[in-house]
């Protein structure tokens, strides 16, 4: 199951992907670490599905990541007395936190106090993805007058987006405290949390998960991009959910932000998921458009650690195809000539004082000037495996690791195989460990060259200072 690729594949779960032969098939068609999004489904739904996670990783001998994507705060209007509105560019239009009053033509409860505490006289508020656009023209604690910009069609418990704007607000809710106990308890491996607008944020979360998984932050809102760089240190994987962001920041804007995490996440050797309607219209065909073939392909020379499908093979009617079709993408682009020196030239040895840095840059080295069939990481905490990603070595980086849920983890890191192994107490011990991993594993064999790196002393997290070329005998 040694895929012929570098970067990853996050595949969404739902209602299409639900039983054992398509999650299976999704996993060998290409699918490295599966996403268990908590927005849907019931507990008993998500609990079935990494219980059949479990049972393919038990009969492949492969680790297998499994994301669970926290819903966050959602802001909404709420109901109206008599249907749906129609709003005129103009008019002018009250929200106000009487949620017991419905709305009508000229207001709507929109009970959210920490909105108010955050308003300025000019703020845009976005209803229903942006379709809706609200002026604020004064406010107090409890209301806000506003004046309807672009109008249209207003009805029950659309959302509302605010752009621009710090909101004091906690980016989990009581609901999410629920559910991420829940997910901890199944086994989870990655947590994303929604709606990140600091680094605070992260830190919160993380006090509570206490290692137990890995945090993702979902980049969603402007707010989070002005305080990326100390987004990115605080957390251990970023994703860049374009969705939201789209909505906030004018369209046109997104791709050079995309562009922006990404290098910021490779200077900083944290793993990063490109994500949102990567195959959008394979939800209803069997095809993507040539767009959509071509932004996957853009993530993937960026040097992205993985790209996500969401609806595509949760809910849409060609979970299998789409997987398979961006297996093939990824593929392709990483086939062409010019993406190993477009890949190479997005890395920063810029801060690099740390020896696992040097001795990641030294592994990217090696492996250029002579023929290496593969990168050895040993691993327990997963850091080897990290720094040596950070490089984007042309060989095969093969992490080994005597934690399960390390492995695991590995499995969304951009050219990690993840293996399990036992613990090693020297390093004579673990070279031959090396040596008969890859060949067992079929990445390399008798008489061929592989880069070993390592921390001694053994079993400390955060110790890279280890490298060895060897020749297998």
């Amino acid at each position: 199951m040694h895929r012929n690729r570098h970067a990853k594949i996050v595949a969404t779960l739902g209602p299409a992907s639900s039983d054992r032969a398509t999650i299976e098939a999704l996993f060998k068609a290409g699918a490295d670490v599966f996403r268990l999004n908590f927005s849907h489904g019931s507990h008993a739904d998500h609990k079935q599905r990494l219980d059949i996670i479990r049972s393919i990783e038990r009969d492949s001998g492969r680790p297998i990541g499994v994301l669970l994507d926290l819903q966050g705060p959602k802001l909404r209007l709420g109901a109206f007395a008599d249907g749906p509105v129609t709003l005129q560019a103009g008019d002018a239009f009250r929200v106000d936190m009487d949620h017991e009053l419905l709305g009508d033509q000229r207001r709507a409860p929109l009970p959210h106090p920490e909105i108010y505490a955050a308003l300025e006289v000019g703020t845009d508020l976005l209803i229903d993805d942006g379709r809706v656009r609200l002026r604020v023209e004064s406010f107090g604690p409890e209301h806000a007058e506003t004046r309807v910009i672009i109008g249209g069609r207003v009805s029950d418990r659309k959302g509302v987006n605010v752009p621009g704007v710090v909101l004091p607000m906690s980016a989990m809710t009581q609901k999410d405290h629920a559910d991420l106990d829940y997910g901890l308890n199944l086994g989870v491996d990655w947590i994303a949390l929604s709606f990140v607008q600091r680094a605070e944020d992260i830190e919160e979360i993380k006090r509570i998960v206490n290692g137990r998984a890995g945090i993702v932050a979902k980049l969603e809102k402007p707010a989070a991009i002005h305080s990326l760089e100390a987004i990115v240190a605080a957390s251990d994987a970023v994703m860049v959910a374009r969705g939201d962001l789209g909505v906030e920041m004018p369209p046109e804007q997104v791709p050079a932000i995309q562009k922006r995490i990404v290098r910021a996440c490779r200077k900083a050797g944290k793993p990063v998921i490109v994500a949102t309607q990567m195959l959008e219209s394979m939800v209803g065909a069997p095809v993507p458009t040539r767009a959509e073939a071509s932004d996957v392909a853009t993530a993937i020379y960026d040097g992205a650690d993985a790209v996500m499908l969401s609806a595509e093979s949760a809910s849409g009617q060609y979970p299998l195809d789409a997987v398979r079709i961006m297996d093939s993408i990824i593929v392709q682009t990483e086939a062409d000539p010019h993406y190993r020196e477009t890949v190479a030239a997005g890395v920063s040895n810029e801060g690099a004082a740390l020896a696992s840095d040097g001795i990641g840059v030294a592994v990217r080295s090696v492996a250029a000037a002579m023929p290496v069939a593969a990168v050895v990481a040993y691993t327990s905490s997963g850091y080897s495996a990290l720094r040596m990603a950070r490089e984007r070595p042309g060989a095969s980086i093969v992490g080994m690791t005597p934690h399960a849920a390390i492995a695991r983890r590995l499995a969304l890191c951009w050219g990690v195989y993840p293996v399990l192994c036992n613990e090693v107490v020297d390093v004579m011990e673990m070279s031959e460990w090396a040596c008969s991993t890859v060949q067992r594993e079929a990445v390399a064999r008798v008489g061929d060259t592989i880069v070993i790196s390592a921390g001694i002393p053994f079993g400390t997290p955060g110790t890279t200072n280890l490298l060895r070329i060897m020749q297998i005998a």
